[in-house]
């Protein structure tokens, strides 16, 4: 046994790649090979167990192994596992198609199913873009797609257009296409130098201002809901989403909302976008779609953009976008559980007292030395770092004290991912309060021994 362990951890070293990761570090450090999970925990080839403190990249819901889950892929299998969905249908994807059409903001009809966030993604920007172009009227002038300056969208070329974290987008600059970028709303750091309690979301200023001179050439607004999250967790401020879409109706403009980790429970809604009763014109879902067992994703829309994708044969007016696996059965199946389990165990009902658990909870970390600020939205919460509180002044990049934040609480046996030096808690949506627990004191344990080595 002892040899094999050994064996993985040479073949990982010797032939993966991991996203996201600087592999000249990754080959100094002991990996962390995952060889099994149960409910919240998981467990490395050496019988250590983790609890999942970012629901294994902001995916899982009901847990690891969930039975039911299991069940409805073993079964599905038993029956097909792929057929193409290009000119054909597969019972699965139908009736999750349904299914998912129940649960959305009120307005959208259909659903086209993709592989990951950055592909939903990539499909809304497309349909978006086609449908001025094949819309009865004069709209073939908007081309051009509004975004938050500190957005994350994905990693295909299309979305990464549309990002704005300079760390992962600047060196591909010359390959993607040209956007209007207005000021994310992140209070802790106001671009406008406003405070919150009395700003009247003046970081909105630009955006009508875009919209007021340029509606004719803007195709669409695209933005993550109520959360940015790879940016750092920034929540924006209570009705900044509903003005964002009544501006956009205002002036002529498509809503993309890219509910891709925000969806299914995340904010304590099923729908980040439900809370402010906002219906966007197209939604991206995907992560926590399937439970976290398989990749799935979906865009939904408006009958009304459908509709300008209809016509003769002859007028090619057919959204040429697909993938190999669009629409798996096996994905569905899952995704099919996943929502039952929704119900059965009336999930978003149950998230109530644990957002606010997890509120009360992190109070004390406010009073830690270096916690500058603490943003929550339902179950999704930020910590950000900062090396003097007053002044908000950050680490340099080169201290990385959110990496050794969430080494620290590995070694307690806690995974956690940061966001440079934001910490994220990210629980799976089914963690009971013992274990929410366990995870704000770890948390805060390896947050006041690395930053005050206490």
């Amino acid at each position: 046994m002892k040899n094999r362990q050994e064996k993985l951890k040479q073949w990982d070293k010797e032939y993966l790649w991991h996203p996201f990761t600087q592999m000249k570090e990754y080959l100094e450090e002991e990996p962390l090979i995952i060889a099994s999970g149960e409910g919240c925990y998981l467990t490395d080839i050496e019988g250590k167990k983790y609890l999942d403190g970012i629901s294994s990249l902001w995916v899982n819901v009901h847990g690891h192994c969930h039975p039911a889950l299991s069940q409805a892929i073993k079964e599905q299998a038993d029956k097909i596992a792929h057929s193409t969905l290009l000119g054909s249908a597969n019972v699965p994807s139908i009736e999750l198609a349904q299914q998912l059409l129940e649960i959305a903001p009120p307005g959208l009809s259909k659903v086209f199913y993709s592989d990951s966030g950055s592909t939903s993604v990539e499909v809304a920007i497309k349909m978006a873009f086609q449908y001025w172009q094949q819309k009865e009227g004069d709209y073939k002038e908007k081309k051009t797609f509004i975004s938050l300056s500190q957005a994350y969208h994905g990693d295909t070329v299309g979305s990464v257009s549309v990002g704005g974290i300079d760390l992962f987008h600047r060196l591909y600059s010359s390959l993607l296409f040209e956007t209007e970028k207005i000021p994310s709303p992140y209070c802790y750091r106001c671009p406008l130098g406003k405070e919150k309690e009395s700003c009247s979301l003046a970081c909105l200023q630009k955006l009508e201002d875009i919209l007021a001179t340029k509606n004719e050439k803007i195709a669409a607004l695209i933005i993550e809901p109520l959360m940015q999250g790879a940016a750092g967790m920034i929540s924006a401020p209570n009705g900044y989403l509903s003005k964002v879409r009544e501006l956009c109706h205002q002036y002529n403009v498509l809503l993309i909302a890219d509910e891709v980790a925000t969806g299914f429970g995340r904010t304590g809604t099923m729908f980040a976008c439900q809370q402010e009763n906002v219906t966007p014109d197209l939604m991206c879902i995907a992560k926590g779609i399937t439970g976290g067992y398989l990749p799935l994703a979906a865009t939904l829309t408006t009958q009304e953009i459908y509709n300008a994708f209809l016509g003769d044969y002859q007028e090619k007016k057919t959204f040429f976008h697909g993938h190999s696996y669009t629409g798996n059965q096996l994905a569905c199946a899952v995704a099919l559980a996943n929502l039952k389990l929704f119900k059965e165990e009336k999930l978003i009902k149950k998230i109530v007292e644990k957002v606010t658990f997890l509120h009360k909870g992190l109070e004390k970390f406010k009073y830690l030395q270096h916690v500058g600020d603490i943003r929550q939205v339902g179950m999704m919460i930020g910590i950000e770092l900062v090396k003097e509180k007053k002044s908000k002044e950050a680490y340099l990049w080169q201290e990385k004290m959110g990496n050794k934040v969430c080494q620290l609480a590995r070694e307690k046996g806690v995974l956690l991912r940061p966001l440079e030096d934001t910490i994220v808690l990210m629980p799976i949506l089914a963690m009971s309060l013992e274990e929410l627990n366990k995870l704000l004191e770890i948390t805060y344990q390896a947050i006041s021994l690395v930053t005050e080595g206490e």
